[in-house]
């Protein structure tokens, strides 16, 4: 099992910028891939950035550029750097853990523990 504990989100201008964090904890595998996701109201979950414990990342087109997913080691948390943030990023941002791939999917259902997620608001 592992747990997952999102942090980070917060309420800020048009322009901003924000860090998520994700600890994870519990029976965790040195062999992964870990992502982010949003949701936002009305709408299904959106994938965003993927890792795998060898550092290969991968983004969604619609935030390549602004989002910037890292994990320095095995040990640390999970990290989502966004800038230039606009209204349509307002949503409740999710971590999740899933097996090891050598290209991570951007697929919620490859991805077996979710956190409670974090919300984002960008408001003017």
């Amino acid at each position: 099992q592992v747990q997952l504990e999102e942090s980070g989100g917060d309420s800020v201008q048009p322009g901003g910028s924000l860090r998520l964090s994700c600890i994870a904890s519990g029976t965790t595998s040195r062999n992964y891939c870990m992502a982010w996701f949003r949701q936002a109201p009305g709408k299904g979950r959106e994938p965003l950035a993927v890792i795998n414990n060898k550092y290969d990342k991968r983004y969604a087109d619609a935030v390549k550029g602004r989002f910037t997913i890292s994990k320095d080691n095995n040990k640390t948390p999970l990290y989502l750097k966004m800038n230039d943030l606009k209204p349509e990023d307002t949503a409740v941002y999710f971590c999740a853990h899933g097996p090891y791939d050598r290209i991570c999917s951007l697929v919620a259902s490859r991805y077996n523990y979710w956190g409670q997620g974090t919300q984002v608001t960008i408001s003017s």
